[in-house]
């Protein structure tokens, strides 16, 4: 029987990767922050116990599996107050099956901090709690000394509860949609209602995104099918492309003026095997997109493939890119040219759905049809002047389109994903998000049914010794995005986002940014999505 902890404890837990290699490496960061935060508890006269212990044979003390979570919650007392402390990324369903029936005070919290993701962690495990019905407060901090943070523990230890401001956030049915963007998403939504839209997903619940599924009615309330697809499948497709088709694909991204860095050890560094692995990945993919008739697909890469092939990512990358090496389907015709064939990171069914609502809205209102989700990794104030606003870094794996970069694909580089997570290499689809006006959305699981956050912002174009310093302070290697939110501050966007992914889709100007911001809200809403617009326009502008 779980045993009462004494008055005044808090338990601790700390869920972890499923690669070993992970979390022994970011063991260190992990023992620090839960250093740091049992400071700030004992500073408020509790006491902070760990509910697992180290792992000396394994070098870390993370939960690593979903076995292993289900028993140390079974030790727990199901009243008792427990902190999830994530300074890394981690795989909610590690902890989340014994959240679900906790039910006593349940607080995430993360550090602030771009190197170690723990706050794309602790925004995934936020996400899949809202969808799973779990209560659960939020806090993160730089130093776990701010008043922000230390006010909101005291209120958590005091009450088992913290609340946020979300002033930011207001239902469409309070703003004024133009009457274009209301006709278009009528129509939109009638197109998808009566011919419907197969989305591909390559295997469900990468890395434990729980919060990354869309039940089957919900995704059907919208006119959107799954064609569940297998992974090992991509695989034997990949294995069946030539080597003279991959070959070309990697000599027509060289010819666009896409540099590899190339080196020759396989362990770390980038290879022309790996690269041309990855290319076989991207024919293999559009084909399999063209035979079910898939509008979007989704590739979720870990687990499986990862031991496999080589990072999916440039594949994805270029799935998501208009101007794309062609690929010819079995009867000799290019499959979809001048046109993306819309990818979802990390098999993300809620950026799918909105990726798909993207790319039509943007089509029909001539605005660039490329769109991606990013981690919402960091952010930080720009140290070199260059702005006064706070600067968000948005960075995914490697999967954004060149489109987005500045200079295109001449502006686009590929690195050797990191050996921690991606053992077999591959390289990223690396560049500096281009200046402009964006729109950045989320879709989401909560109560039972689809809601939809959107909200405007703008991508600043920062020094380069700045944007420098963030690569160093996040991963160099991975695409990078300098995000300005409209009139949604730091903290407001962390206590509202219920994922750790944002989608992002540019524009050509910020009248056409509300404007398509507009149309794809209307378009949810009128497909029965509970739709809210957070912040404001360029400039203050409400909605």
């Amino acid at each position: 029987m779980p045993r009462k902890p004494p008055r005044k404890t808090v338990l601790l837990v700390a869920s972890g990767d499923l690669r070993p290699s992970a979390n022994k490496v970011c063991w260190p960061a992990q023992l620090a922050m839960e250093r740091a935060f049992s400071r700030a508890v004992a500073r408020l006269g509790f006491r902070v116990v760990r509910a697992h212990k180290f792992k000396p044979k394994e070098g870390h003390g993370f939960i690593g599996s979903q076995k292993e979570g289900i028993d140390v919650f079974s030790r727990i007392d199901p009243l008792a107050p427990v902190v999830v402390a994530e300074a890394v990324w981690q795989y909610s369903h590690h902890v989340l099956p014994g959240l679900t029936t906790h039910r006593g005070p349940v607080l995430t919290v993360a550090n602030w901090s771009g190197r170690w993701p723990g706050l794309v962690g602790m925004l995934n495990l936020n996400g899949s709690l809202t969808k799973a019905g779990v209560r659960y407060s939020t806090l993160w901090s730089e130093d776990f000394r701010d008043a922000f943070f230390m006010d909101g523990l005291a209120a958590w230890l005091r009450t088992g509860v913290v609340r946020h401001r979300t002033s930011h956030v207001r239902p469409l049915s309070r703003a004024r949609v133009p009457g274009r963007a209301r006709v278009l998403a009528r129509e939109i939504a009638a197109d998808l209602l009566r011919k419907k839209s197969i989305m591909g997903v390559f295997d469900e619940g990468c890395m434990g995104m729980f919060n990354a599924i869309v039940p089957d009615d919900l995704l059907a309330s919208c006119g959107v099918f799954k064609e569940r697809l297998s992974q090992s499948a991509l695989y034997h497709a990949a294995m069946g492309v030539s080597a003279s088709d991959a070959r070309g694909v990697l000599a027509w991204l060289e010819g666009k003026g896409m540099k590899f860095h190339f080196g020759g050890r396989e362990a770390t560094e980038l290879t022309r095997r790996q690269v041309l692995l990855q290319c076989r990945t991207y024919i293999a993919a559009a084909r399999m997109a063209d035979e079910f008739g898939c509008e979007t697909i989704g590739i979720q890469y870990q687990q499986g493939l990862k031991d496999l092939l080589p990072a999916s990512d440039l594949a994805e990358g270029l799935l998501n890119n208009s101007d794309r090496p062609p690929v010819r389907n079995a009867a000799g015709a290019v499959i979809r040219p001048g046109e993306p064939i819309t990818h979802f990171n990390e098999v993300d069914e809620c950026a799918g759905l909105d990726a798909l609502f993207t790319r039509r809205v943007h089509a029909a209102l001539g605005q660039p049809v490329e769109t991606t989700l990013h981690d919402l990794r960091w952010g930080d104030w720009d140290r070199s002047g260059s702005t006064p606003d706070y600067v968000w870094v948005f960075l995914i794996s490697g999967a954004a389109p060149p489109a987005h970069h500045i200079g295109g694909y001449r502006g686009t580089d590929s690195l050797r994903q990191p050996p921690m997570y991606f053992r077999l290499g591959g390289g990223t689809v690396r560049g500096i998000a281009r200046p402009g006006e964006i729109v950045w959305s989320r879709v989401f699981v909560e109560g039972g049914r689809l809601r939809m956050d959107l909200g405007r912002a703008r991508v600043a174009r920062l020094p380069r010794s700045e944007t420098e310093r963030r690569w160093r302070e996040t991963t160099p290697q991975w695409p990078i995005m300098h995000a300005v939110l409209h009139g949604v501050t730091r903290d407001q966007m962390m206590a509202r986002h219920k994922a750790n992914h944002v989608q992002v889709a540019y524009a050509g100007s910020a009248r056409e940014a509300d404007l398509a911001m507009y149309a794809k809200a209307a378009l949810a809403a009128e497909l029965g999505i509970a739709v809210s617009l957070c912040g404001t326009r360029a400039k203050g502008r409400k909605f």
